[in-house]
C-alpha cells in the first residue's frame, strides 16, 4: 500500500469513518472479494468500532485536565493578592488561637480549695412568666392544684414576718407556694426547678428572725406544713423519726406519754425543719446542749432532686463525713430536710424553779460564775434585766408582781433529793453575791408561775408598741461566759443613750444573750440597725460570735468574715456551690454569691 493510501486511512480514522479499509479494496485486484450475509452485515453495522471510542475518550480526558489546570491557575493568581493572603492568615490564626485557649481551659481546671467572692458569677435563674407558668403546670400534676397557692396574702406571709429583723422588700415575694406531702414529692419538685433553673426557698414554722425565708430571687416557696407527722418512735432506743413541720411543743406532748422529752426549746411555734436549719437551742442548752447534739440522721433532698440519708440510727458512728452536722445550721442552702431522726431522753423525775433578783447585772453574773464553777447540774440559767422585768409587770401577763431589777431564773432537774440539794447550794451562792430575794417553787403550780415570766419576755415588749409603724428587732450574740457582764453592761448603756426601749434576755449559762429592741420603722430603723451592729461588733472583739442560736440569714452574713476570716467564708462558699452549683436553694443566705452594691455593706 502506498504512502498516500496510508494517509487516507489515517484521515478516515480521525474523522470517525466506520470502515476505511473497504474503500481501498477495489484497487487491489489480488485481494479476493468476500460476501457477508445480510443479517451479519446489519449486526456489524450496529456496533461502534473500537478505535473511534478510544480516541473520543482520550479527547475528553485531555479537555478535562486542561480545564482543571486553568482553574488552579486562576485560584493561585487570586492568592497572590495582599488582602487575600491577610484573610487566609487571620482565618488560620483565629483557629489556632481558639484551639490553644480551648485546650488551655480544658487542661487547667480550678484547683483552689476556696471560692473568693470576686471570682463568682451572679446566679442565672429563669423566672420568666412563661417558665414559671410551665413549672406551675408540671408541679400541679405532681401535688394537685389544691396544694398550690397564688394568693397575694399567702405569698407575703411566706416572705417575712412582723418580728423578723429583716424588713421584707416587695421583691422578696415568691411566685407561688407549693405544699408537698412527702420526700418523693419534694424530690420531684426540685427536679423540675433544677431543670428550669428556678430558685427555691423552704418554709416550716416561719418563726425565723434574720430573714431566712425571704425569697430574694423570687421563684417557688416549698411549704412543709403538710409534712407534720411523727413517723416512728423507738422508745427503747430513745429516738424518734419526724417530718419537718412537727412542732417541738407537740412532739414533747406525744413523747410525754412514754415518759420521754426532746430538750431543745426555742420560741413557741418553731418546727423541727427550721430548728435543724438554724441549729437552734433554747433555755435547756446549758445542760442538754443545742440542736446539733440531738440530731442523729437526716433525709435530705438536694438541689437536683437527689435524695440522700446522712446516717443510720445508732448513737455513734465513724462512717465517713459527718453530713448530718453539715446540714444542721445550713438554713436550707445546701438541701431540704424532709425527715429527721432525733435523739430523745427520759424525763427527769423531778423539776423545780427558783428566781432571785440582784442589784446589778454584774452581781447576777458573779452568781452564775459561782454556780458553774461549783459544777451544780442546773438544767437552765436565764437572766432578764430590769427593763425586761418592768415590761412584764406593765403587760400584766403573769399573776405575780416582779422586782424591776436584773433577775436570774434557775431550772433544776433530777431526783427529788438532788433537786432539793441544788436549790440549797444556789441559794447560798446567790446570797453571797448580793441577791435581794430568792424564791423557789414548792409545787408544779408555783413552778409554772415563776417560769411564766421567762416565757412572756418577747410578748411583753411587743405589748409596748403603739401604732402600725412600731416593730420589734430581736437579735442575739454569744461570748465566752467570763465576758458576758461586760458586753451586757455596754449594750444596755448604748440602748439607754439611744432613747429606744430595749431589754436584755440571756442564756447566761452558755454566754448567749438576746436584745429585744422596740423601734419605729419610719424614724428609728437606722438607729436600731446601728445598735445591733455595735452589739455584734463588741461580741466578735470579745472572741464571741454574731449569733448564738438565731442563725445568719440575710442580716448577719457580712459579719462572718470578721468573725471567722475571709478564707473560712470562701471555703463555705465553695461548699455551697459544690452542693448547689446553680444556687437555687435559699440563695443569698449565710454567704454571698454575688458581689454587693456600693454602700450595701455597713462599714466595720
Amino acid at each position: 500500500m502506498s504512502l498516500r493510501s496510508l494517509s487516507r486511512v489515517s484521515i478516515a480514522l480521525r474523522s470517525g469513518c466506520r470502515s476505511p479499509i473497504p474503500a481501498l479494496l477495489p484497487r487491489c485486484s489480488a485481494q479476493p472479494q468476500r460476501r457477508w450475509s445480510s443479517d451479519e452485515k446489519k449486526k456489524r453495522e450496529d456496533v461502534a468500532p473500537f478505535y473511534p471510542q478510544m480516541f473520543e475518550s482520550m479527547a475528553k480526558r485531555i479537555a478535562k485536565e486542561r480545564e482543571d489546570q486553568e482553574r488552579i491557575a486562576t485560584e493561585h493568581k487570586a492568592l497572590q493578592k495582599p488582602w487575600s493572603r491577610a484573610v487566609v492568615f487571620l482565618i488560620f490564626f483565629s483557629l489556632g488561637t481558639g484551639y490553644y485557649f480551648g485546650q488551655y481551659k480544658h487542661t487547667k481546671p480550678d484547683t483552689s480549695s476556696t471560692t473568693p467572692l470576686h471570682t463568682t458569677e451572679p446566679p442565672k435563674h429563669n423566672i420568666s412568666e412563661a417558665n414559671m407558668e410551665a413549672a406551675w403546670i408540671d408541679i400541679r400534676d405532681i401535688i394537685g392544684r389544691e396544694n398550690m397557692s397564688l394568693e397575694p396574702s399567702e405569698l407575703e406571709s411566706h416572705a417575712g414576718s412582723s418580728w423578723s429583723s429583716h424588713p421584707a422588700e416587695p421583691s422578696d415575694v415568691p411566685f407561688c407556694v407549693v405544699k408537698p406531702k412527702d420526700t418523693i414529692e419534694v424530690s420531684a419538685i426540685m427536679r423540675i426547678c433544677h431543670e428550669r433553673k428556678i430558685p427555691v426557698t423552704a418554709y416550716s414554722g416561719g418563726t425565723s428572725l434574720e430573714g431566712h425565708f425571704a425569697a430574694t430571687r423570687g421563684g417557688i416557696c416549698i411549704d412543709f406544713s403538710r409534712m407534720d407527722k411523727i413517723l416512728a418512735l423507738h422508745a427503747e432506743d430513745l429516738d424518734v423519726v419526724v417530718q419537718p413541720a412537727v412542732g417541738w411543743e407537740l412532739l414533747n406532748e406525744e413523747l410525754a406519754k412514754s415518759n420521754l422529752f426532746f430538750p431543745p426549746d426555742p420560741g413557741p411555734g418553731a418546727m423541727i425543719g427550721g430548728m435543724v436549719g438554724t441549729g437552734c437551742s433554747g433555755t435547756n442548752a446549758y445542760r442538754y446542749g443545742t440542736m446539733k447534739d440531738w440530731v442523729l440522721s437526716l433525709t435530705v433532698v438536694l438541689a437536683d432532686g437527689t435524695i440522700i440519708k446522712t446516717r443510720q440510727r445508732p448513737r455513734k458512728s465513724s462512717a465517713g463525713y459527718d453530713l448530718t452536722r453539715m446540714f444542721v445550721g445550713s438554713e436550707g442552702t445546701l438541701g431540704l430536710v424532709t425527715e429527721a431522726t432525733l435523739k430523745v431522753t427520759v424525763k427527769p423525775q423531778h423539776t423545780s424553779v427558783a428566781v432571785c433578783a440582784f442589784p446589778s447585772v454584774r452581781n447576777a453574773a458573779d452568781c452564775v460564775f459561782k454556780v458553774v464553777e461549783a459544777g451544780v447540774p442546773i438544767a437552765a440559767i436565764e437572766i432578764l434585766d430590769d427593763v425586761q422585768m418592768q415590761c412584764i409587770n406593765d403587760a400584766g401577763s403573769t399573776t405575780k408582781e416582779w422586782r424591776a431589777e436584773p433577775t436570774l431564773f434557775f431550772k433544776f432537774a433530777g431526783t427529788p433529793s438532788s433537786v432539793k440539794e441544788q436549790i440549797t447550794q444556789v441559794q447560798k451562792m446567790a446570797k453571797a453575791t448580793g441577791s435581794k430575794s430568792f424564791e423557789f417553787a414548792k409545787n408544779k403550780a408555783e413552778q409554772e408561775e415563776l417560769w411564766s415570766a421567762r416565757k412572756e419576755a418577747l410578748w411583753s415588749v411587743l405589748a409596748k408598741s403603739e401604732g402600725e409603724d412600731m416593730a420589734v428587732w430581736t437579735t442575739d450574740v454569744a461570748v465566752p461566759i467570763s465576758r458576758l457582764p461586760t458586753i451586757i453592761e455596754e449594750t444596755k448603756e448604748e440602748i439607754r443613750k439611744s432613747g429606744l426601749l430595749g431589754s436584755i434576755v440571756g442564756h447566761v449559762g452558755d454566754g448567749n444573750f438576746h436584745s429585744i429592741l422596740l423601734y419605729n420603722k419610719s424614724t428609728d430603723f437606722e438607729k436600731a440597725k446601728h445598735l445591733v451592729h455595735n452589739m455584734v461588733k463588741r461580741a466578735i472583739k470579745l472572741e464571741g460570735t454574731a449569733t448564738g442560736e438565731h442563725g445568719i440569714g440575710l442580716v448577719k452574713r457580712d459579719y462572718l468574715t470578721h468573725e471567722l476570716g475571709t478564707e473560712t467564708v470562701d471555703a463555705m462558699r465553695r461548699l455551697k456551690l459544690a452542693f448547689d452549683p446553680l444556687c437555687l436553694l435559699n440563695c443569698d443566705k449565710i454567704v454571698r454569691v454575688q458581689r454587693p452594691e456600693r454602700g450595701e455593706v455597713e462599714e466595720w
